[in-house]
């Protein structure tokens, strides 16, 4: 299925609904983890100050449908991309492909040559297809759970 959203910037008022993709993404997508690792990940979406603190600090990019958000991505300090969630009907469809290619572009105009991110075992697949390398493979505990993931770098 081809991407039909529109890829533009997140604001204030889209704060809720990115809860609820990265909820969705997280609770009810396609997982290599086991639900009780999804449930200590995410027991409940984002919502509050915290939330839209850690959003205003970033360059957070939307893909919206007329109907709905499919995804988004954040730009962290230093190259970090924080945030990447497709909710899981519009998985496979390009949206993570364009909207990684908005933030590359936003991080080469602010001038890093380098991106990185922690990515989860189902990120680590799309983050090597966008030229993404494995640094090394780590295990956090997460609400007495341990999650696997990679940290991946790549040089722009």
């Amino acid at each position: 299925m081809a991407d039909q959203s529109e890829i533009r910037r997140a604001t204030p008022n889209d704060y809720d609904a990115l809860a609820d993709v990265m909820f969705d993404a997280v609770r009810h997508g396609a997982s290599q983890y086991t639900e009780a690792q999804r449930e200590a990940w995410l027991p409940r979406p984002r919502s509050g100050a915290s939330w839209a603190e850690r959003l205003n600090a970033q360059i957070v990019y939307v893909a919206a449908r007329s109907t709905h958000l499919s995804g988004f991505m954040s730009l962290a300090t230093d190259g970090y991309i924080d945030l990447a969630f497709i909710r899981p009907s519009d998985q496979g469809s390009g949206v993570f492909r364009r909207l990684y290619a908005a933030i590359e572009t936003a991080s080469r105009n602010n001038g890093a040559t380098r991106l990185w991110v922690h990515a989860s075992l189902m990120a680590q697949a799309p983050f090597a297809a966008m030229g993404f390398s494995i640094i090394k493979q780590e295990t956090v505990e997460v609400g007495g759970q341990f999650l696997d993931r990679f940290k991946m770098e790549k040089h722009c």
